[in-house]
């Protein structure tokens, strides 16, 4: 069956929609091999569509928390639910969004099902649905606004020690001035990420810790 790169005729005039095709993801993730196989190294597409740049990510990451914890029910939930929260994508259209999480949902609660067997865990998936409501936005990543006109927030989520996880949320404007070369004086308080190689924000809101699996708890 050939791949669909287009929706309709209107689409593609109305928004210029026409998405990638599948060995051009995999090429070019290929050029990246190492950080799509690093379980917490986060991905933004900012114009995701229905999530063929994600999915081909999230399936690398999968594979290497099913090789490296599959064998223990128990950390392979817990990594995989840290590999989806590496994954952030933005698309103008409410509809491409939609079926983007519901895409790496089913992506991932299949291999989950797969590997946990009887212990899978219905809280798990419902913080894993949470998570995806959270990353994956409705809204245009060069006004940096959402559907609704409100500015695109990101949370960021670390897994801090055993069960716990700990959510911040930032601005993706602030995210992205963190790269300018030099400092100015709105950015006073933020830290430099050797890491990332730029200035990161103080966060707009901060949540306790909680179990990766309650992180829903925090709406």
């Amino acid at each position: 069956m050939a791949e669909q790169q287009v929706k309709s005729r209107q689409r593609v005039a109305d928004h210029g929609e026409v998405f990638t095709a599948e060995r051009e993801v995999k090429a070019m993730c290929d050029l990246v091999k190492q950080e799509t196989e690093r379980i917490e190294s986060r991905f933004l597409e900012p114009a995701c569509g229905n999530g063929n740049f994600l999915a081909e990510v999230l399936s690398r990451k999968l594979a290497v928390v099913k090789s490296r914890y599959g064998k223990s029910p128990f950390d392979y939930e817990r990594y995989s639910v840290l590999a989806m929260t590496s994954l952030y994508g933005v698309d103008i259209l409410e509809d491409n969004a939609e079926e983007c999480r519901q895409r790496l949902f089913d992506i991932w609660d299949k291999e989950y099902t797969a590997n946990a067997k009887a212990q899978t865990n219905e809280q798990c998936r419902e913080a894993v649905r949470f998570i995806l409501r959270k990353n994956i936005l409705c809204g245009d990543a060069l006004t940096m606004l959402q559907a609704d006109g409100s500015p695109i927030v990101f949370s960021e989520w670390s897994l801090v020690t055993g069960n716990q996880m700990k959510r911040r949320d930032f601005a993706l404007d602030e995210l992205l001035s963190g790269h300018e070369e030099q400092m100015n004086i709105f950015m006073i308080g933020w830290e430099y990420d050797e890491e990332v190689q730029a200035f990161i924000p103080s966060p707009i809101r901060e949540y306790p810790l909680t179990d990766y699996r309650r992180v829903q708890d925090y709406e």
